[in-house]
């Protein structure tokens, strides 16, 4: 995929409002920035069934789906090693980014959102329990790369989500104080994560329910980018002084 070429409704590259608060916007990657669920249970599933292990698609939404690849591996194969489950686990990304680069589907509308923050000067940042390689594979296929300076990625800090120190290292790459920031989540482990760090998080229906993403701390929950009630949250947070 050369780009992602999504249009979302309610963004505009005019009447820009200055001074602003909100400085950046901080974005999960599976889920969130590109769909990609589909390769990661497609992958994981080929991974466990070598160890008779078979678990469906309301499972992973449910145990996997967010989760760094040591807690899923704990889950699914308690009885293997830490070295076991880190030999799975490279199996399983090696085959999930042979997966991406044949398809990378961008959730609709990311490219008008990163157009209209990029008019207002805001910054760009990347925080998953995803290995740095799954980043840098997912922001390549989908053409935006050189937007996202700052990457936080699995294993980059001690403790992954839903611990808020993910995205405490994002503010603190960027400079910035917490009520500076959005994030986007999908899961309501990524939630509760950004949530609190004391970030205002937007929480995207293409994994789970809004009222799982709304238990967890989320201040909107929208389809996607294209929903228009993200353009008025977006300038809310841009006109506070």
């Amino acid at each position: 995929m050369n780009g992602v070429g999504s249009t979302a409704q309610g963004f505009s590259s005019c009447n820009l409002v200055l001074p602003m608060s909100l400085q950046a916007l901080l974005f999960d990657l599976d889920g969130t920035l590109i769909d990609s669920d589909p390769q990661h249970f497609r992958a994981f599933l080929a991974a466990a069934e070598k160890y008779g292990v078979v678990f469906d698609q309301a499972f992973f939404d449910s145990h996997m789906s967010g989760h760094s690849n040591a807690d899923i591996c704990r889950t699914l194969f308690p009885l293997l090693s830490v070295e076991e489950h880190q030999r799975i686990a490279d199996e399983k990304e090696a085959a999930f980014r042979q997966m991406l680069a044949k398809k990378a589907s961008a959730i609709p509308g990311i490219q008008s959102l990163i157009d209209w923050a990029t008019a207002r000067d805001l910054a760009f940042g990347v925080v998953s329990n995803a290995p740095g390689e799954n980043v840098a594979a997912a922001l390549a296929a989908l053409g935006i790369a050189e937007r996202f300076l700052v990457r936080i990625s699995g294993g980059m800090v001690a403790r992954g989500k839903p611990d808020p120190m993910p995205y405490q290292a994002a503010l603190a790459q960027l400079g910035i104080s917490a009520d500076q920031a959005v994030a986007f989540e999908d899961t309501p482990l990524g939630v509760r994560a950004a949530a609190g760090a004391g970030i205002s998080t937007v929480g995207l229906m293409t994994t789970q329910p809004a009222e799982a993403l709304m238990s967890a701390g989320a201040a909107l929950v929208i389809d996607d980018y294209t929903d228009s009630r993200l353009s008025v949250f977006l300038d809310e947070r841009m006109s506070k002084l």
